[in-house]
C-alpha cells in the first residue's frame, strides 16, 4: 500500500473524529443489531491493557472471550503475520501450505493423538463443531439399529450457527430458529446415572465441554469424563469434546480433559489457538474416526490459510518457549484465592485462568458496568455470576489491582440496583 492509498484509509477511520459517542453512532447505523450496544469503543491494545476512543485505560480481563492468549499486539506474533502475509496469504482448498501441515503436526503432537489421527481447520469454534456435527452423523453403525441420537449437556453451549446451536441448550437462542437439525437431546449437567441411560446403540455421539463457559464457568465433576468415555465406547458412540473455549493452555494445561486419563474420538479447538487471529481445528483421534468423513464431504474457503496457521504455530511457540501455561495456573490460583476471601463472592470456580464466581445479589450485569467506569473488562454469563477469562500472560500485580478495587465495585453495583 503506498503512502496515498494509506492516507485514503486513514481518512476513512477518522472521517468521523476520535470522541467514543461518535463511533457508536454510527456504529447503530451502519452494523446489525445482533450484538447490542457496543460497551465501549476499543482503539489499541498492548498486553493486557486496551484502550478506548475517549483515550481511557483498562485492563482486559476478558481477553476477546478467552481468544487473545498472549494479550494485545504481541510483537512476536505480529511480526510472524505480517511477514506470512507479505509472502503469501490466500491459496484455496485445492493447495496446502508449510504452515497448514506443521501446525496440523503440531496439534496432534500436543493432544497425544495416535497414529491415524487428523485434523480439519476452520475459522471458527462453531465451524469446527459444525465440522464435528457432521463427523457425528457419518457415524451410523453398520448393524440393524442406526444411531441417530446425539447427546449433550443442559447448559451446554456449542455455538450459533445451525448444527451447532442443535447443541446449544439456552432456549433464547433456539427458539427463533427452530425446527434446528433433529435428533439432539439434552441431559441433566454431570449426572452420570443421567448419561449411562440416554447412551445405547442409537446414539451416534456425546458432545462435552469439560467446563462450560457460557454457563458461568462450571466443571464437569471429577470422574464423568472417564464415565462418558466407558459407556460411548461400549455403546460406539463418539465421545467429542467441545474445547474451544478451555484448550489452548487456557486452564494452564494445553488441553483441560488432558489429566481425565481418556483418549475421545475428537477435539474442537478455536479462540486461543490463533492469539488473537480467527482460526479453528477439529482433531480426530484414530484412524476409524478420521475417516468417517471423506472426500468432497465438508469444507471451507478460508480454513486453514497460511496466514491464519501461521498465527496459530507463533502463538504456540510463544506459549511454550515463554512458560505460559505455568503462568495461568499461578495467577489463576492466585485470583481463585483472593476472590473467595472478598465478602459477596459466594463461590468461586475454574481452573488456570479461566474463573467463574458468583456473588450474594443478582447484579452481575451492573458489575460489568461499575468495572468499566473503575478500568476493568470483565463479563456477565449470568445475573449474579462473573466470568474472567483474561490473556494468560496476565501478571500477579495486574490481577492484585483488580482484586483491590473489586469490593468497591461490588458496592457500586450494588447502590446502582
Amino acid at each position: 500500500m503506498n503512502t496515498m492509498e494509506k492516507s485514503s484509509v486513514t481518512e476513512l477511520v477518522e472521517t468521523a473524529g476520535h470522541a467514543g459517542s461518535e463511533w457508536l453512532s454510527r456504529y447503530s447505523s451502519s452494523l446489525m443489531n445482533v450484538f447490542g450496544t457496543p460497551q465501549r469503543v476499543l482503539v489499541r491494545g498492548a498486553g493486557c491493557l486496551v484502550w478506548d476512543a475517549d483515550g481511557k485505560e483498562y485492563l482486559d480481563l476478558l481477553g476477546g472471550i478467552a481468544v487473545n492468549a498472549l494479550g494485545h499486539a504481541h510483537p512476536f506474533v505480529t511480526s510472524v503475520i505480517a511477514s506470512q502475509l507479505a509472502t503469501l496469504g490466500h491459496v484455496s482448498n485445492f493447495f496446502t501450505s508449510p504452515t497448514q501441515v506443521a501446525l496440523a503436526e503440531k496439534l496432534l503432537e500436543l493432544a497425544h493423538a495416535p497414529a491415524g489421527s487428523k485434523v480439519f481447520f476452520s475459522n471458527s469454534g462453531t465451524e469446527a463443531n459444525e465440522a464435528a456435527f457432521k463427523l457425528a452423523r457419518r457415524n451410523t453403525g453398520e448393524g440393524p439399529v442406526k444411531r441417530t441420537k446425539i447427546i449433550a449437556l443442559e447448559g451446554a453451549f456449542h455455538g450459533r450457527t445451525m448444527g451447532a446451536l442443535a447443541l446449544t441448550a439456552k432456549e433464547a437462542y433456539r427458539a427463533p430458529f427452530e425446527p434446528l437439525p433433529g435428533g439432539v437431546v439434552h441431559i441433566p449437567f454431570g449426572d452420570v446415572e443421567a448419561l449411562k441411560a440416554a447412551v445405547d446403540e442409537t446414539v451416534a455421539a456425546v458432545f462435552l465441554e469439560p467446563i462450560q463457559g457460557e454457563a458461568g464457568v462450571r466443571p464437569l465433576p471429577p470422574g464423568y469424563l472417564k464415565a462418558a468415555r466407558e459407556v460411548t465406547a461400549r455403546t460406539g458412540a463418539l465421545l467429542i469434546l467441545d474445547e474451544v473455549q478451555t484448550g489452548i493452555g487456557r486452564t494452564g494445561k494445553w488441553l483441560a480433559s488432558e489429566d481425565a486419563g481418556i483418549v475421545p474420538d475428537a477435539i474442537t479447538l478455536a479462540k486461543g489457538l490463533g492469539g488473537g487471529f480467527p482460526i479453528g481445528a477439529l482433531i480426530t483421534f484414530g484412524e476409524g474416526t478420521s475417516s468417517l468423513l471423506s472426500a468432497g464431504q465438508h469444507g471451507t474457503t478460508f480454513g486453514g490459510n497460511p496466514v491464519a496457521t501461521a498465527a496459530a504455530l507463533a502463538t504456540l511457540h510463544a506459549l511454550e518457549s515463554q512458560n505460559v501455561l505455568a503462568n495461568a495456573t499461578a495467577v489463576g490460583e492466585h485470583l481463585r484465592s483472593a476472590l473467595a476471601a472478598i465478602p459477596g463472592v459466594t463461590e468461586v470456580r475454574g481452573e488456570g485462568l479461566l474463573i467463574g464466581f458468583d456473588l450474594d445479589a443478582d447484579v452481575a450485569p451492573a458489575v460489568v458496568q461499575a468495572g468499566l467506569d473503575a478500568g476493568f473488562i470483565v463479563n456477565s454469563p449470568g445475573p449474579r455470576t462473573i466470568r474472567l477469562a483474561p490473556p494468560l500472560i496476565l501478571t500477579t500485580a495486574q490481577a492484585d489491582t483488580f482484586l483491590a478495587a473489586f469490593p468497591a465495585i461490588l458496592q457500586t453495583a450494588k447502590d446502582a440496583q
